[in-house]
């Protein structure tokens, strides 16, 4: 593990902690908070590690003079004032800071790295656990149905033989694909069913459900790019992706969205595919629809179970329906409000999932149906495939072939110990590393005008204080279970276990402990809207920036129109993400307040889990990167089967389409030949 700050640094992290819990009874100190910070960010070290440090070191100059010498109330009064309340863009910057300090307090574990339930009998009286009202998964009075027993499924994890290191890779493959996630997954089952010998090489590491564990820091730390701090480069936006066997479908919510679903779409919202059609993708709808029931029929996907969901999922839809009924807006009154589709079960079976709450950090019960539960074991099982993990493809390497055009024909591998190899592909390849690395990995290997016209689906959460009394321990159930369409974005509720709530959580000092403190009883729910090609990838990086015309109001509006709902369903007072931790209550003005508190778009925590578009689809190769059967443009064997490949903005959850998208490019015939 990498020694991530110097002695300066470390005092000042253990100043600004005690800055930021002025006045607040903390169940551990200071110092443990600290390790906890360093322990993360040792473990995800890199450019983002650099960045952090350069983080620290601006922070602590902007609460200069000697802020660690200070006594403890002139440190907050400080950080108050020069952060919580700034409106300059780089202190908003530094305040970010707020959430890994408080999310390494709440995610505070006692007795390090262990296996699942023996860190949870470690943890059965975690102080900060109880200081919230917290049980850990299994200590959970479970009774019989309707509710489910937490405990393992087996029989659906890749075989350890099929990993391979070093020592068993060997010097050539049919097909090399590259990522292990929605698009690589789905990919390298087909072609490989077509008889190919095939490797899949992933970047991150290899972690069977068994290794998993409820120690939020380590999962973390090892299942995310830059441990789940990932930002785009004016760090506005998180940008969350999986970095492991599965990609993120290891670490997700297993929200499964068709486009443009008849009854489960707001009947306003745009055709999703009739854009593409109109911008020089087509794609045959009828075939795509074929994909997505193929990607169906393997996964189990099915309607979440409202018991899964029956409290923050129950509170959307009931808050909801209640705002709706009351609502003069024939767009609020076409609203679509359901249950998602998942891919966590299969539903209503004993394998279903059993709803622990930390979908986020992998299931370590195996009950997941994602793609290291699926398409890949059964890929290497039956049909032969490999998998490299913890290796990174830096480039592609090409020979000329028949009619001007590019043919892959080896790609270089940066191994785990840093080495540099060559692998052939003697008959293909396939880029499946997601919207950036993918993009990336294309303009290192010469592929001219990727990583341009990036969408996101853009998410900040409202957290809701309900009643004493009200339902049951809300963080009881899975993450995200429900959702209402509005036609111009979504709600979508959700609920995080601590260490990830705390994060997400607004508010500063007292104001965050006192909110924690009432973990049982608030609800939580989230925005989700289109910003349709926003975005480029600048040196490895997202560059993004929402439209002031187009987005900024849109964004207002939705967060506006989630705390109505909130309060429609009993909340006595709501906490949107604003960079100030502002509190709302019944009776104000909620359109004035979210015009008057949003202005720009740090000033709240926005986030993304979707990013798609880079290495658009499109017939004309000044337009796009691919063509519409998703080969790169101007070679002969290069294919691209993730979320890059979108032209535009999908306005829901990517994972289903991603996979139908992989699924249409590589599973209706070979796509080699």
């Amino acid at each position: 593990m990498t020694a991530p700050f110097n002695f300066g640094q470390l005092k000042f992290l253990e100043a600004l902690t005690e800055a930021l819990f002025h006045g607040v009874d903390m169940a551990i100190t200071a110092e443990q908070v600290v390790a906890n910070v360093v322990e993360l960010f040792g473990k995800v070290g890199g450019t983002k590690l650099d960045e952090l440090r350069f983080s620290l070191n601006m922070t602590e100059l902007a609460l200069a003079p000697v802020f660690v010498e200070l006594d403890v109330d002139t440190r907050a009064e400080r950080v108050r004032d020069r952060l919580q309340n700034s409106e300059f863009d780089l202190f908003q910057d530094m305040a970010r800071l707020r959430g890994i300090i408080y999310a390494c307090y709440y995610g505070y574990w006692q007795g390090g790295e262990q296996p699942r339930d023996a860190g949870q009998d470690a943890n059965v009286a975690n102080p900060v656990h109880q200081q919230i009202g917290f049980t850990l998964p299994k200590f959970r009075a479970r009774s019989d149905p309707p509710d489910l027993e937490i405990k393992d499924v087996a029989g659906r994890e890749i075989h350890p033989d099929h990993i391979l290191t070093a020592d068993t890779l060997a010097d050539e493959y049919d097909v090399v694909v590259i990522g292990s996630g929605a698009g690589g997954a789905v990919a390298a089952y087909n072609v490989a069913a077509q008889g190919y010998k095939v490797l899949i090489v992933e970047a991150g590491p290899f972690y069977p459900s068994p290794r998993i564990t409820h120690r939020e820091l380590d999962m973390i730390a090892a299942l995310y790019k830059h441990g789940g701090v990932q930002t785009t480069t004016n760090n506005d936006f998180v940008i969350f992706q999986g970095r492991c066997v599965g990609g993120s479908s290891t670490v997700n919510n297993g929200i499964c969205l068709r486009v443009n679903e008849a009854g489960r779409t707001h009947p306003d919202a745009p055709d999703v595919l009739a854009k593409w059609a109109s911008i020089g993708a087509p794609v045959d709808a009828a075939a795509f629809h074929a994909s997505y029931d193929a990607v169906q029929a393997k996964l189990g996907i099915g309607r979440a179970e409202p018991r899964s969901g029956r409290h923050n999922g129950t509170h959307l839809i009931k808050g909801w329906q209640a705002h709706a009924a009351a609502s003069s807006d024939p767009r609020e009154q076409r609203a679509v409000t359901d249950w998602f589709d998942k891919n966590f079960g299969p539903p209503n079976t004993p394998n279903a999932c059993a709803y622990c709450g930390y979908c986020n950090s992998g299931c370590p019960y195996g009950r997941r149906m994602g793609m290291a539960q699926t398409y890949l074991p059964q890929a290497c099982r039956d049909h032969g495939a490999r998998i490299l993990p913890e290796t990174k493809a830096e480039e592609i390497l090409w020979r000329d072939a028949a009619n001007d055009k590019l043919e892959a024909e080896a790609v270089r591998l940066v191994m785990p110990d840093g080495s540099r190899r060559l692998v052939r592909a003697s008959v293909g390849v396939i880029v499946a590393g997601g919207t950036i690395a993918s993009s990336k990995l294309l303009d290192s290997s010469g592929i001219e005008g990727t990583g341009y016209q990036i969408s996101l689906n853009v998410a900040s959460p409202v957290v809701a204080l309900m009643p004493a009394g009200v339902g049951g321990n809300a963080w009881d159930e899975d993450q995200m279970t429900s959702y209402v369409d509005c036609g111009k974005y979504l709600l979508e509720s959700h609920f995080q276990p601590p260490m990830a709530m705390a994060s997400l959580m607004p508010g500063w000092f007292g104001t965050h402990a006192e909110r924690m403190r009432n973990f049982s009883r608030v609800h939580s729910a989230g925005i989700l809207f289109p910003a349709d090609r926003r975005g480029q990838v600048v040196d490895g990086k997202l560059h993004f920036r929402l439209d002031v015309d187009d987005d900024m109001p849109v964004l207002r509006e939705a967060m506006a129109t989630l705390t109505k709902v909130h309060f429609a369903a009993g909340a006595l007072e709501c906490y949107p993400a604003l960079a100030n931790g502002k509190t709302i209550k019944p009776g104000m003005d909620v359109d004035e307040f979210f015009a008057r508190e949003i202005g720009q778009q740090d000033d709240l925590t926005l986030s993304s889990s979707h990013a798609h578009g880079g290495n658009a689809i499109n017939e004309n190769p000044e337009y796009g990167i691919v063509d519409p059967e998703c080969r790169v443009h101007g070679t002969t064997n290069v294919l691209v089967t993730d979320a890059s490949t979108f032209p535009s903005c999908i306005r829901v959850n990517a994972q289903w389409t991603t996979m139908a998208m992989a699924h249409y490019a590589t599973g209706r015939g070979d796509p080699f030949r």
